[in-house]
């Protein structure tokens, strides 16, 4: 079932309002609204008395209009009476100091207390409401990992770390010292419980600690994640279980795909522009993001905030221009959502969100963004059976967690930003409108035509043999300049040459490496299929011996003209390329336009930025034109309004 609604929050109004409210969003076409996130006090005024009987008057009159329910378990925000009762529930910053009551996501998630009250609110509230039909779902936490939250360095943490560590090295603390060369500036240890926190301190910590802090912090997350995600099971079997992931996912200290793992489904709160951003993000950077949050679970997702008006906490927002909004919903559709509610049906007037902006304003007067919505909601749910089919995809770009996680650790380049180059390698496919899935580096490659495989700097043996299997099988592999650096540990490794486990397969041998402070910093002029062809590169350059690969480009400055830049390996039908350095959108571009003719891909041609979307099922077959320009556009000779989107039955 599609779920269409909004996010709704009567604990902050009058309850007089609630009628009212609820008749405006049955008008709006809404069937589902999501509440209770945030409202842990209201349920729990104090330890153990719980209070469930204004959401249960909520609840009650929402079934009245036909409206289900996404119920949240509110441990996003702790209420006044743990943390002064408990204070160590708080976290801590790098500096030590506890992070004070007031704001949302301050609990530890490694907090012994914080743990006991969260699953007691869980439980208490899966018990209460357990056998009530209109709860469609239940949304555990809000947002995890976000605002800094994925990070603590309390002693519950620190204790925490250390038994995370005499667990995996299985009680051999000389075996830490091997792996991580604590010979290295005296680090030796003698037990789990010396070993630091990666707190500030002079010059850098030693970097394979510091994978394994990232590593520990992530399975921080999830376990917080997977410990209400069990109550709920346990107490309610069969519970549509979910979780709202913010945004830039790939930059945290949490691997989003692991703690997705404990979900039924996997939702996001998309905000394409927020606070003092100039202008949205490009519309092919809010694509990838969708089709990452797809990725997480493999399967569609819902979106729990689509964004309506300008938003911000004390930074006023970019307004969306008209449709503009409903055209991300549509966007959002297109790229895998099946279900999706807005975020918020009405402006706060109190708290720090009185500049996140709703559907309705604090004047409470219905206006173009009401009818905008309710404009969204009749329309899309003519195409039910086509968007919430699944999506298949030839093409993919995989990432490693870890291998992000060892870019932000030592980040090699001062320019280097591994989240940013998985979007210009998504740009050219999405200026195509080819399917593209983002997935986490343990997914199956059967199925794909091409997979794009970026920054790698873990050589994993595992997934070295994945590759292998889909390049002999007549995949189309894309490697990078760093790739098979490092081993699991984060450490170089001995008596071998980079790319370590990729060498034979892709045919080159990095001979030397340098990091470049410019995105221009060299020309590469191309050979053979590409001879004539001139680009430019920099950040990152490998000095490329090719072995039994063809050169496609080569280095084009005065002291590194022997070597390739850019090679090709063939597999029968299949080929590996690997790019020597970051390179140019335009030739990036150029190369993955080879990749997709090589493989048999088809292209949608179209003009700059009109976005072309096919979807099928369940019988339907619909063609979407999204036009991302402020401006009309003619397709297929039809005009197409600034913002507008045509969707068309097949």
């Amino acid at each position: 079932m599609m779920f269409l609604g909004v996010d709704y929050y009567p604990e902050q109004w009058d309850e007089a309002l609630l009628d009212a409210d609820l008749d405006a969003i049955a008008d709006l076409g809404c069937n589902v609204i999501r509440i209770a996130e945030f409202a842990w006090h209201r349920m729990e005024r104090r330890e153990g008395e719980y209070d469930f009987s204004f959401f249960d008057r909520v609840i009650e009159k929402a079934k009245k209009r036909g409206l289900q329910v996404i119920l949240g378990t509110p441990t996003a925000a702790v209420p006044a009476w743990l943390a002064k009762a408990h204070p160590d529930v708080l976290s801590r910053d790098e500096h030590g100091q506890s992070r004070g009551f007031g704001g949302r996501r301050h609990g530890c998630y490694n907090s012994p207390v914080m743990r006991e009250y969260a699953g007691k609110i869980a439980r208490a509230m899966a018990e209460h409401y357990r056998g009530e039909g209109q709860v469609a779902a239940w949304q555990i936490d809000n947002e995890i990992g976000h605002e800094g939250s994925d990070l603590c360095w309390c002693p519950h943490c620190h204790r925490a770390f250390q038994e995370f560590l005499r667990e995996k090295f299985r009680g051999d603390i000389h075996a830490l010292n091997e792996t991580y060369g604590t010979a290295f500036w005296s680090q030796e240890y003698n037990d789990f419980d010396e070993i630091p926190l990666p707190v500030p301190t002079l010059t850098a910590h030693n970097p394979a600690l510091r994978l394994d802090w990232e590593r520990f912090r992530s399975e921080s997350v999830a376990g917080f994640l997977k410990l209400q995600a069990d109550i709920l099971r346990e107490v309610i079997p069969g519970a549509v279980i979910i979780h709202d992931f913010p945004g830039g996912g790939l930059d945290k200290h949490a691997d989003y795909a692991q703690a997705a793992k404990c979900l039924d489904i996997a939702a996001y709160n998309n905000y394409p522009v927020w606070g003092g951003q100039k202008d949205p993000l490009p519309p092919h950077e809010i694509a990838f993001g969708l089709d990452y949050i797809r990725g997480l679970k493999g399967r569609n997702f819902w979106i729990t905030e689509a964004i309506m008006g300008a938003q911000g906490h004390d930074v006023t927002g970019f307004l969306p221009r008209p449709f503009q909004a409903k055209l991300w919903s549509w966007q959002g559709m297109a790229h895998g959502c099946e279900s999706l509610l807005y975020f918020r049906y009405r402006g706060a007037t109190k708290g720090a969100e009185q500049f996140c902006y709703g559907i309705v304003d604090a004047d409470n007067r219905r206006g173009r963004k009401f009818y905008e919505v309710q404009s969204f909601f009749r329309e899309v749910r003519q195409y039910e059976a086509a968007l919430t089919a699944p999506i298949r995809s030839q093409v993919a770009i995989v990432y490693d967690y870890d291998a992000l996680s060892a870019f932000r650790i030592q980040r090699q380049s001062l320019l280097l930003d591994c989240h940013a180059e998985m979007k210009r390698f998504y740009k050219p496919f999405f200026d195509r409108n080819v399917p593209v899935d983002v997935v986490p580096v343990w997914t199956d490659l059967a199925g794909y035509k091409v997979v794009a495989a970026p920054y790698l700097i873990i050589a994993r043996p595992d997934f070295q043999e994945r590759a292998r299997a889909f390049v002999e099988g007549g995949g189309t592999l894309v490697l990078t300049c760093r790739t098979g650096v490092k081993d699991t540990d984060n450490n170089l490794i001995f008596g071998e040459s980079v790319p370590v486990g990729w060498r034979g397969l892709a045919g080159v041998t990095v001979e030397e490496t340098e990091s470049l402070q410019e995105a221009e910093a060299f020309s590469v002029l191309g050979e053979g299929d590409f001879a004539g062809r001139k680009g430019s590169g920099g950040v990152i350059r490998d000095l490329l011996r090719a072995e039994d690969a063809e050169v496609l480009f080569r280095y084009a400055d005065p002291f590194y003209h022997s070597y390739a830049a850019v090679t090709r390996k063939r597999w029968g039908a299949g080929a590996v390329y690997y790019l020597g350095c970051v390179l140019d959108q335009k030739t990036t571009a150029l190369l993955m336009k080879a990749v997709l003719r090589e493989q048999g891909i088809e292209a949608v041609p179209s003009e700059e930025g009109v976005e072309i979307v096919r979807r099928s099922g369940g019988g339907q077959s619909i063609r979407m034109v999204l036009n991302h320009n402020d401006r009309s556009v003619e397709v297929d000779g039809q005009v197409l309004m600034a913002f507008g989107c045509r969707v068309e039955t097949l």
